[in-house]
């Protein structure tokens, strides 16, 4: 069975496509965006890549940085189109599935050629995609007609599947899936709740991502509850570090920030949640967040914003987690983390709980011969 898969340069894609490995399929990765060199990640899959520039001519880069105008010209005349590039790349493999990860920036671009032919084609939805697909510029037209020529979709939560019926999905449903094909769980680095300084907290503050609210909610949390704690703030944008900088009270707390645009590796993210007391997370619109579900699984207590109602989908307020109501709320924030610093018995219950449930739910292994027969399904449905 050769799959193609469509996806922009993302560690979740790595890590879902990994679960391939072994399976006997023959791979290829499109990627998207044509960025970077080959990815050592997923070394076993054949990778289209180069296909952008026609010609990478001398002092390319220094002509873009220098002169954006003229090099803006350049591009229209040296650079092949994404629907060009994908239709060699589906004329030469000849694949039995394509598999399209996000609709925005893997989806859409390469409709204009799904349209064309008739091959099986799988939609995974990330994040945003489905919920708030119009704040991303993705108009309702679009939206179903891609929902009209994808056979199949898996959501990463129960939310976005009747979503994307009541717009007009009325295709094959293959499930709900972590996005990054399940979590592999190093129970020695989950430590218990005395052994746990740390306060992680989601920096993205992009419009979409609130990190700022949670970061005005820690400046009214009760002192005594911060002294001997470490804030870490990770993905953080650079406004985080400027509103930082202009507080009164955030410089003298023990803050660490790991910018979004500086990698962190994954395994060091989850020791940093193996370590974590609390994992914040705000935003005002997502799919299931995979950095919710791997703090859970490494036993840190999540205080969780709500869009949708997805996140009530694996957090019992009160009982494993705390979900924020209003994304917009810092008081409501702040009375969160009180409340959560303040019950020891609250989180060691919770960890109990969430490294259960996501073994019992999430684990990678269990998920492996689930995801590689998705795949066998749908070939056996269009042989």
């Amino acid at each position: 069975m050769k799959i193609l898969m469509v996806a922009i340069p993302n560690h979740h894609f790595f890590q879902w496509v990994n679960q391939l490995k072994d399976s006997g399929y023959d791979v290829y990765w499109f990627d998207i965006t044509d960025g970077g060199p080959q990815s050592p990640k997923i070394e076993w899959v054949t990778q289209i890549k180069g296909w952008k520039l026609k010609l990478n001519f001398p002092f390319r880069s220094a002509i873009k940085k220098r002169f954006p105008k003229i090099y803006k010209s350049i591009k229209k005349i040296n650079e092949n189109s994404v629907s060009s590039a994908f239709q060699k790349a589906v004329e030469s493999i000849e694949p039995d599935i394509i598999h399209c990860f996000e609709m925005q920036l893997a989806g859409l671009p390469i409709l204009p050629i799904m349209e064309q032919n008739t091959i099986p084609l799988i939609y995974s939805s990330w994040g945003s995609d489905v919920f708030y697909f119009e704040q991303l510029g993705v108009s309702k037209n679009e939206l179903q007609r891609f929902y009209k020529r994808a056979n199949y979709l898996i959501t990463d939560c129960k939310r976005d599947y009747h979503l994307a019926v009541k717009n007009g999905f009325n295709n094959q449903f293959l499930g709900v899936f972590p996005g990054n094909g399940g979590l592999t769980i190093d129970n020695s680095k989950i430590k218990s709740v005395s052994e746990r300084p740390v306060i992680l907290i989601k920096g993205y503050d992009d419009g979409v991502g609130k990190a700022s609210i949670v970061l005005n909610a820690l400046e009214l949390v009760t002192v005594e509850l911060l002294e001997d704690k470490q804030i870490v703030i990770y993905s953080a944008d650079d406004s985080i570090q400027k509103q930082i900088n202009q507080s009164k009270i955030l410089p003298t707390l023990a803050i660490t920030i790991h910018s979004r645009y500086a990698f962190i590796q994954n395994q060091h993210l989850l020791e940093l949640m193996g370590r974590s007391c609390l994992h914040i997370a705000n935003s005002i619109s997502d799919g299931m967040p995979n950095a919710l579900l791997e703090a859970m699984s490494m036993g840190a207590f999540p205080i969780q914003s709500n869009p949708g109602q997805v996140t009530e989908e694996v957090i019992i307020h009160g009982k494993n987690g705390l979900l924020i109501a209003n994304p917009f709320d810092e008081k409501e924030i702040a009375n969160h983390i009180n409340k959560s610093l303040q019950n020891q018995n609250l989180r060691e219950q919770s960890q109990v709980f969430n490294t259960n449930l996501i073994q019992k739910q999430y684990n990678r292994a269990t998920l492996q011969p689930k995801i590689q027969t998705l795949y066998q399904t749908v070939l056996s449905e269009h042989s």
